[in-house]
Order: structure tokens, then sequence, then C-alpha cells
């Protein structure tokens, strides 16, 4: 795995971003003060997580000689009150991230192997890397 390198560009908030040979670039909207000039942050959170679910998925069904033909992951995020999340078990009061995953199969599955996808949508280490514990040791060179 390649580190992750990101350096400000000296324009706004723009951000280059080189994952080993592979440069991207980073931004944030304008109403906040970016000028859109690649994704933001956040988008770059959801899109490893579609990625990964997705991979995951077509990996699996190869494995089991299943025929989905097409696998495609629609995400989205928002705040939500801490209140309003019936199964949020860490945060009672303030405002939690509720990230939303649409999966969508496509091929003559039936609804065991469908059932048995999510599941395994479920357990992409991205997914359970956002769902366990994370540490973030951060340090000034």
């Amino acid at each position: 795995m390649s580190d992750v390198v990101v350096r400000d560009t000296g324009a706004k908030l723009t951000m280059e971003i080189a994952v080993g040979d592979h440069q991207l670039m980073a931004d944030e909207a304008k109403a906040i003060g970016g000028q859109e000039l690649g994704p933001a942050p956040h988008e770059f959170l959801l899109a490893g997580l579609g990625a990964c679910t997705a991979m995951t998925v077509k990996l699996y069904a190869a494995r089991k000689q299943w025929p989905l033909e097409h696998v495609s992951v629609k995400l989205s995020r928002r705040k939500i009150k801490a209140s309003a999340c019936p199964d949020c078990t860490t945060a009672t009061e303030g405002e939690v991230e509720e990230m939303t995953r649409e999966i969508t199969l496509e091929g003559p599955l039936d609804a065991d192997m469908r059932a048995r996808l999510l599941e395994i949508a479920n357990k992409c280490p991205v997914h359970r890397t956002l769902t366990g514990e994370i540490k973030i040791r951060t340090s000034l060179v």
C-alpha cells in the first residue's frame, strides 16, 4: 500500500494528493472558500467506501461463480441529531455522521444470493475500518 501525501497548492483550499504514482486534487465548495477543483475530503471518504464495497461484492460473486453482471454503489452523508439515531451507541447528544450506501446488483441473482452479497458488502475492509475503533496518531515533523 502506498503512502498518501497531501500538499497545499497555495490556491485557497486546493490540495494536491499523491498516492503512489497517482495524482489527485481535493478542494471544497465555493460556498465555503474553495474553488471546486476536485472532490471534497468527505467525498473521497465516501468514494473509498463505495469502491471497496463494489470490489468486495464483485470478488465474492466471482469466487462463488454467481451471475453478477454489474455492481454500483451510490453514497451520501449528512449530520443527524444523535437523539434521532436509535441504533447509535456512542453518541447520545449532539450530532452524528450518517452515511447512506445504496447498492445496485445487476444480473440473474436469486434472493439468497442478493442477501448474502449485502452481508458481504458490510464486511468490506473500508466499512470495517470506519465502523471499528480508529486511532489517528499525529506528529509534527
